[in-house]
């Protein structure tokens, strides 16, 4: 069985809360877990503790082979518990689409030809 670290999102419309679970890879997101691990309170202001973890579990899931996801890898480095985790790449699907490219290339345009007319009327 595959094991993950998780976050199962809880909480009203637009007021997050998220619990960090372990929970087969094959369950739903906010489906059945084997054992709650942590919390995390986006709500809460950043000089506030945000992240709760049971570090004791957490450390006994990861010696037991279980992956944290990319935003609970973060969560464990910053507790000191991996030193592994590392920016991703930005990926391709954030690029400019063809309309917005063509806009920032007639944008860039106009202002080369502002920029010529500019230096011609002064000199």
């Amino acid at each position: 069985m595959s094991v993950k670290i998780r976050m199962t999102r809880g909480g009203a419309k637009k007021r997050p809360y998220y619990r960090i679970v372990v929970a087969d890879s094959r369950s739903p997101r906010d489906g059945r877990f084997i054992e709650k691990i942590g919390s995390y309170d986006p709500m809460l202001p950043k000089d506030r503790e945000r992240v709760q973890l049971d570090v004791e579990r957490c450390k006994h899931w990861l010696s037991q082979g279980a992956q944290p996801s990319d935003r609970v890898a973060r969560f464990f480095t910053q507790a000191g518990l991996i030193t592994t985790w590392a920016h991703g790449n930005n990926p391709e699907k954030a690029k400019p689409k063809a309309k917005a490219q063509e806009r920032l290339k007639a944008e860039a345009q106009k202002a080369a030809e502002a920029a010529a007319a500019a230096s011609e009327n002064a000199g």
